[in-house]
Parts: structure tokens; C-alpha cells; sequence
């Protein structure tokens, strides 16, 4: 079976700064799971996959303490924020339908942004850049309602909105005049613009102290330059996951 591996990983990174006086510690959080999405972006086909999370917790370091030992705890208003995102490589030869276009290598995304939290109410803005593949830059928005029906369940609903780069829109999206006489596709050259919009679905069941199951429902619609592209056989994106997480404490 074929494998895609995204993470989205927009925990806290300061989420914020006390003075203690104990040793050194950390904690985190990082799991693994499943996820069912398009084989590539564009893409009417799905497959089932591999996917990852990671989350910071805490961090003491002597006099110094970033975030809070509480994995329950709730940080209200503005926050810094980390961002990451790993995107597959795109093989041609996979694929029937991309004979004649270039490989598009593995992708990872670093990066950061701010984000305020509410008692209800969550928001984002990150900005990342393609560190390793398609080298270019991207930013996404996003806010979501967030719901506690019990002691054990968040769930959270809200939109979201991808930007991208020329750079980004051409990697996915563009074909060059040589592609374009070894494919079925025209030439397309894509500008920077928006890349997509949609609403994302999540949900965080706590199963133990140091265990819980993270879901995610997404749906993405491409618009703009994206969405006009050739290569885009569906303009409507659907992905679920679900991930098993772990809780670890070090130096405690």
C-alpha cells in the first residue's frame, strides 16, 4: 500500500514564560495514525496512508519556564506558534494520467506564526517556507469554534485558507511548455494567490492520563489559478485522519 505523510503540527511554540527555580524539563506529545486523502493535489483518486502529530507541552530550563506542566491547561489570548507540514513526493510514474510531467520531490514545510486562544474561540495565522523540496513560501489562516461536550471530548469547527506562492502554484499546479509536449496537458503557468479554501472538522477523546486519539475531517475547495489548472481533475479535496497520541514528560 502507498503511503502519505503529512503532519500538521500547530501546537504553542511559546505558549508562555514564568520563572522557576527546579531542574530541567520537557513535555510533548507525538503519535501516529492513519490517513485517507487525494493520491496528489488535484487529484479525483484517494489512498489510504500514514500520518504523524506532534505537540509542545512544556519547557523548563533553570530560572526559565515556556508553557504550562498542565496537559489539560487552556491558554487564553495571543500566542506564538509553530508550524510544520510534510507533503509526499508526486511520482509521475505512478500515475497514469502525469505522463509527461516532472517529479515533484518530497516536501517539508517549516515555519511559524501567531494565534489567540478564547474560552470557545480559536485562530491562526502561520506562514511557512518549503526548507526541504519545493522551496517556496506558503500561509494559511484558519479559526475554529471549540466545543467540550464532556471532561474526555474538544471538538473544534472552523474554516480554513491555504496562500502559495508563484514559486508553490507552479511546483503543483503549473506545466512548462517542454511538459506540456510530453503530456496531455497545455502549457499553464499559475501566479501567487489564494490556493484553497474549506472548513476543517476536529475532534480529541482523552482515553488515559498520558493517552489520547486525535481526528481530523477536512474539506478543500481549490480556487483561483489551482483551481484552473489542468492538472486539477477535482477541484473539491476531502481528508480524514486519525491519530493515536502519546503524552511524554522528561526531567519530571
Amino acid at each position: 500500500m502507498k503511503y502519505t505523510f503529512l503532519i500538521a503540527a500547530m501546537a504553542p511554540l511559546l505558549p508562555g514564560m514564568a520563572m522557576a527555580q527546579s531542574g530541567p524539563s520537557l513535555s510533548l506529545a507525538a503519535g501516529i495514525g492513519g490517513i485517507y486523502q487525494p493520491e496528489y493535489f488535484g487529484s479525483d483518486d484517494y489512498e489510504a496512508g500514514v500520518t504523524g502529530g506532534f505537540g509542545f507541552g512544556h519547557l523548563r530550563i533553570g530560572r526559565l519556564e515556556f508553557g504550562d506542566p498542565d496537559p489539560n491547561a487552556v491558554d487564553l489570548g495571543w500566542r506564538p506558534r509553530g508550524s510544520i507540514r510534510v507533503i509526499r513526493k508526486r511520482d509521475s510514474s505512478e500515475h497514469v494520467e502525469l505522463t509527461g510531467l516532472r517529479d515533484v520531490d518530497f516536501s517539508f514545510e517549516l515555519g511559524g506564526g501567531v494565534g489567540y486562544t478564547a474560552e470557545n474561540f480559536q485562530a491562526f495565522a502561520d506562514v511557512r517556507y518549503g526548507v526541504i523540496g519545493h522551496e517556496s513560501w506558503v500561509g494559511e489562516l484558519g479559526a475554529d469554534a471549540i466545543f467540550r461536550p464532556s471532561e474526555d471530548w474538544t471538538v473544534t469547527v472552523g474554516p480554513r485558507a491555504l496562500w502559495g506562492s508563484g514559486d508553490y502554484t507552479s511546483t503543483y499546479f503549473g506545466v512548462t511548455p517542454a511538459e506540456a509536449t510530453l503530456s496531455a496537458f497545455p502549457a499553464y503557468a499559475p501566479g501567487s494567490g489564494l490556493v484553497s479554501a474549506g472548513i476543517e472538522v476536529g475532534a480529541q477523546y482523552e482515553l488515559s492520563q498520558n493517552w489520547y486519539l486525535d481526528g481530523t475531517l477536512a474539506w478543500n475547495r481549490y480556487v483561483g489559478d489551482a483551481a484552473d489548472s489542468p492538472i486539477v481533475q477535482d477541484d473539491d479535496s476531502f481528508q480524514v485522519s486519525l491519530i493515536v497520541m502519546r503524552r511524554f514528560n522528561f526531567g519530571r
